[in-house]
């Protein structure tokens, strides 16, 4: 189930009021492609407060590449959040690889957070560690033996670009190259799912482009992505699925779409 069937190039009908309803049957998301599947998802932060998500309901299929866009405030930042259980739906339901998140005991969510990789605007590093160390510690939070990581990490630094640079800090390395390597940490186990946040947002546009290039080769691995962005040129550029969010509500999906509808 995707929000509505969108297989041409012009955006999908939104569903009525009543066909959004809790009553809608939704398939097994475990028996469909669908790694990420909201049903009827509303998230209020506070009581009385306007929803920060508004009865969305979708699927990511395994293997897309999706763009999440919006106003500052429409509730992309929350859609990510939801997905890696820092926060949770007020109403709905959220599936991500087949679990309801909802009733997902929390011990198991360290374990669901393996197969899901995430990149910010800011990169987060650890300013003491070189990009060998940066890489090699998401490995070693979930137990990875050391001979694994003296594999691994040099095979996944080569794939970003940055052979050569293992014991540089970050303070050494340029903007772009400090996303890189955020992006290998985050890629370095394989997960299914890599989420980012405004990975462009603090880089010049031929770095963007650079960046994107790596994200589209790491999609085609397998991994599903879903980047939430206000950098229009990417998304017009690169004709993935587009999902827009307008306070709250979704009020675009469309494959193979453009940042603005009205374009």
């Amino acid at each position: 189930m995707r929000a509505a069937c969108h297989t041409g190039g012009g955006p999908a009908p939104l569903p009525t009021l009543d066909e959004a309803s809790s009553s809608t049957p939704f398939p097994d998301p475990g028996r469909t492609g669908a790694v990420i599947r909201f049903e009827n998802v509303t998230k209020v932060y506070a009581r009385g407060a306007r929803p920060a998500l508004d009865r969305v309901s979708l699927d990511v299929e395994r293997g897309e590449f999706v763009f999440l866009v919006g106003a500052s405030g429409s509730g992309k930042s929350t859609f990510l959040r939801l997905v890696l259980r820092e926060e949770r739906a007020s109403a709905g339901r959220v599936f991500v690889a087949g679990k309801e998140l909802g009733t997902l005991s929390s011990w198991r969510v360290p374990h669901l957070r393996r197969q899901i990789g995430a990149v910010f605007q800011d990169f987060r590093l650890l300013p003491n560690k070189s990009v060998f160390e940066n890489v090699a510690f998401a490995l070693q939070v979930i137990g990875k033996p050391r001979h694994h990581i003296l594999t691994t990490v040099p095979d996944v630094l080569e794939m970003v670009g940055l052979s050569g640079k293992e014991k540089r800090r970050p303070h050494e390395l340029s903007g772009g190259e400090q996303q890189r390597v955020a992006i290998a940490r985050a890629f370095v186990n394989r997960p299914s799912i890599l989420l980012c946040d405004e990975p462009t947002g603090n880089l010049d546009p031929t770095t963007s482009l650079g960046i994107m290039r790596l994200l589209d080769r790491i999609n085609r691995t397998g991994t599903t992505v879903v980047m939430a962005t206000h950098d229009d040129e990417i998304v017009d550029q690169m004709r993935k699925r587009v999902i827009e969010l307008s306070t709250g509500q979704m009020v675009r999906d469309q494959s193979r779409g453009v940042y603005g509808s009205d374009r």
